[in-house]
């Protein structure tokens, strides 16, 4: 090699011997934190969210451009959001209401508007359906519910939990699509708002979440059973989406730093 590149044996191991410069050392000490939160986020986060968990919790002031050029160099790839797809049957002869959100998914308190909606789940050993309840202001999963079956119970559930947890005020705005689950009696005992019938993006900000945790905890085809699906699920609500993950939206801060008014880093 060294006769091909005409350079001496000498100079060539002087070479190999030498230290990294500086900037390379940096480098691979900030890759290392790069491939950490990457992964941390499921491998979701892209440059603008990697670059406010540096700045947040390391202090690093870095470019996007020189995070996307380690990124490259680490080969990490951010996976895509897939398609979305109903769970919820609306052809039923319930009684619906006026849909009142009628897409204003702004809020300038919590407990104003709150946003519910179903997903399923495939698993080794069939489906796990899972409803949850958001809350607008912060996009914070305040209600959460998963079961074998799709039924009224799983939608209350959900709602009870939120309440228990919030404990809101009267004046809530509650809103959902016009499934049967929620178009049922035992639903409509506490709740008179339903979006348009077979419109999916009147609730996009629900759809959004599921697409985002489908897309995170790998959940487009049967992996696991139900039992583990339950705890990843349970683990990814409370623990990441709550209070870890990052929210353009909200600034890049969790839905538990925006609610406890945690100033966004630099």
């Amino acid at each position: 090699m060294c006769q091909v590149l005409d350079v001496s044996r000498s100079g060539y191991y002087a070479w190999r011997g030498r230290p990294g410069s500086e900037h390379t050392r940096e480098d691979g000490v900030l890759q290392g934190k790069i491939k950490f939160y990457f992964e941390r986020s499921r491998d979701t986060y892209g440059t603008p969210r990697l670059k406010v968990d540096l700045a947040e919790e390391d202090g690093l002031q870095v470019s996007r451009r020189r995070i996307g050029r380690l990124m490259n160099t680490a080969n990490l790839k951010v996976r895509c959001k897939r398609k979305f797809r109903t769970a919820t049957q609306s052809k039923h002869e319930q009684p619906v209401a006026e849909n009142i959100l009628n897409r204003d998914f702004s809020a300038s308190g919590p407990n104003q508007k709150w946003t519910t909606d179903i997903t399923y789940l495939p698993c080794t050993d069939g489906w796990l359906y899972l409803a949850t309840v958001m809350d607008l202001y912060s996009r914070k999963i305040v209600g959460w519910a998963m079961h074998d079956r799709l039924e009224t119970v799983l939608v209350t559930e959900a709602l009870q939990m939120a309440l228990s947890r919030r404990q809101p005020s009267a004046g809530l705005l509650h809103h959902s699509d016009r499934g049967s689950q929620y178009a049922s009696a035992t639903y409509r005992q506490a709740l008179q708002r339903m979006s348009r019938k077979g419109n999916c993006w009147d609730n996009s900000v629900q759809e959004s979440s599921f697409a985002t945790l489908k897309t995170e905890l790998a959940l487009s085809k049967a992996r696991v059973p139900r039992a583990s699906t339950r705890t990843e699920v349970f683990e990814w609500i409370e623990v990441f989406y709550n209070r870890l993950r990052r929210h353009s939206s909200l600034g890049y801060r969790s839905p538990v730093a925006f609610e406890e008014h945690i100033p966004i880093p630099n």
